[in-house]
């Protein structure tokens, strides 16, 4: 098969290492990619959004199979785009529809979907701009600390958590002035649930679903959970306290709801359906809907899967995934994510990175990367995941920041705690 992936990030460059292991790639191509996708397919410099440009490639290549790795195509519609037009029909897009893509792509839509469906989250309410003083006072009702959330797609940078309310008013100003662009248009202001945040995935046929390994991430720029939201600093997967108990809740009483409720509604939902959980007294909460794979989560979830991934998307294509098991590798994962200096904030870019050599067997995933004059640059705020395989979290922590190690560039900054969190849980089970 010839093969289409579109996006740049580390969990694109994780999904092209996984299918290349498949004896039925015949040929792989990434819009746009990066410096470490190059190694299994050709970087075609194309922007994610580009649907016209992505659809004479896949006619001109013979591309039967489309995977789409970030929210931004998504949400404006590429699977739409696809299955609209009588030359692209036959392609199989591994993506959910415009529609269903607002489950990530308005809070405020997926708010109000899991209140029309019972499914347990953070009570809330929405504002526009020109609802300013009603936003403050329904501030007034919540206990610090305050969560404000913009509505659209902001990088997994639009949630401020504040624990003073002038604080809190002054973030909802700013969202509305347009901090996070025409993301802001919308406020969503939450509850705050005081648990562990989780994350699972589920790969569905717009019927049927397979569940994913669950993971952990850190959004957090700074040690214990400090300092600004950024896109993901590390995870790790399994995560030691999510028991068969809670698996079964989550299943029972989100995942299932949640993909009974958009075929209700006329949503059937395909491709990978992402739910950020916060986990309150061992009861699941949902934060957030994504509607693609996370990143990087992505970086741990698919080393940990045996299957042949290729396998599995024709089976989504084709609405048969009821017929397929996951096959899971016991094993921890856990990544690591470098980042620019500055990240999340103002970083340069264009560093070249140095070491890159000296990794032979370890697993490091590109993110922010690109190849110029046979040197490897920084291109982006998170440049590199470096993912580690072993039989506890402390084995895996150890090997991961041994291979950081080896490399460098300039303004290099990593989290030196991810997985530390969870060293106490594991030791208890």
């Amino acid at each position: 098969m010839n093969i289409l992936i579109i996006g740049s990030g580390g969990r694109e460059h994780t999904i092209a290492w996984k299918i290349s292991q498949s004896a039925q790639l015949d040929a792989l191509f990434i819009v746009p990619g990066n410096a470490g996708t190059e190694e299994f397919g050709e970087n075609v410099d194309l922007k994610t959004t580009d649907f016209e440009g992505i659809a004479n490639l896949v006619l001109e290549n013979n591309i039967t199979m489309v995977i789409v790795g970030p929210e931004d195509p998504l949400v404006a519609g590429i699977s739409d785009y696809f299955s609209s037009n009588k030359l692209l029909q036959h392609v199989a897009l591994i993506g959910p529809s415009k529609t269903a893509a607002q489950l990530e792509g308005s809070k405020d839509f997926s708010k109000a979907f899991m209140g029309r469906h019972n499914i347990p989250t953070a009570a809330y309410k929405s504002f526009t701009k020109n609802e300013l003083p009603q936003s403050f006072e329904f501030l007034q009702t919540l206990k610090a600390p305050y969560v404000i959330k913009a509505s659209g797609l902001a990088a997994g940078k639009g949630v401020i958590i504040e624990n003073e309310i002038d604080k809190a008013k002054s973030a909802i100003e700013e969202m509305f002035s347009g901090k996070f662009g025409n993301a802001g248009e919308t406020v969503v202001i939450e509850e705050f649930l005081d648990g562990i945040e989780c994350s699972v995935f589920a790969l569905c046929d717009g019927k049927n679903f397979l569940l994913l390994p669950e993971a952990k991430d850190y959004k957090r720029i700074g040690e214990n959970d400090s300092g600004l939201n950024t896109g993901g600093m590390g995870a790790v997967s399994p995560v030691p306290f999510f028991d068969d108990l809670l698996k079964q809740k989550v299943i029972d009483r989100i995942v299932t709801p949640t993909l009974s409720g958009l075929n209700q509604e006329g949503i059937p939902y395909v491709g990978f359906l992402f739910i950020g959980l916060m986990i309150v007294n061992q009861e699941p909460y949902v934060i957030e809907y994504n509607c693609r794979l996370g990143d990087p989560e992505t970086e741990v979830v698919l080393p940990r899967i045996k299957n042949d991934l290729i396998e599995l998307f024709k089976h989504v294509a084709s609405g048969t995934l009821e017929s397929q098991q996951i096959e899971i590798d016991h094993q921890t994962a856990l990544t690591v994510m470098c980042v620019s200096g500055g990240y999340p904030e103002h970083f340069e870019k264009n560093k070249k990175i140095e070491g890159l050599e000296l990794l032979k067997n370890e697993l490091v995933f590109h993110a922010g990367t690109k190849t110029t004059n046979d040197s490897v640059l920084t291109c982006g705020g998170r440049v590199l995941a470096f993912t580690s395989l072993g039989d506890s979290i402390e084995a895996c922590r150890t090997n991961s920041y041994k291979s950081i190690s080896k490399i460098c560039y300039d303004g290099i900054y990593f989290r030196k705690d991810i997985g530390q969190d969870l060293l106490s849980f594991e030791i208890k089970n």
